[in-house]
């Protein structure tokens, strides 16, 4: 979790290539993951934080919008909130 956190806070972008300053505590975790075999330099280490990055924010999107479905559908099963079947819906509006 700390590799995406240093992505995410301290890329510096200058015109068409990019100049990272990850200070001490930061370049330990980057040559830590290198020396464990889990990249081969510093730029495979970030890009692989990069994209689990994106993952972890999809997965967390995929269960915001599911933990807001269990609620809607809580009010739904206690009678919080009322629905229509398809047809009345579509002979209201004449579809």
């Amino acid at each position: 979790m700390y590799i995406i956190y240093i992505v995410y806070c301290s890329f510096i972008v200058y015109g068409d290539f990019m100049n990272v300053d990850l200070g001490v505590p930061y370049e330990a975790i980057l040559k830590k993951a290198i020396e464990r075999g889990y990249a081969g330099n510093q730029t495979e280490v970030i890009r692989q934080a990069l994209l689990t990055y994106e993952r972890t924010i999809d997965e967390e999107e995929v269960r915001l919008v599911n933990k807001g479905i269990e609620l809607e559908m809580q009010d739904i099963k206690t009678g919080k909130v009322k629905t229509k079947s398809l047809s009345v819906i579509k002979k209201k509006y004449k579809l």
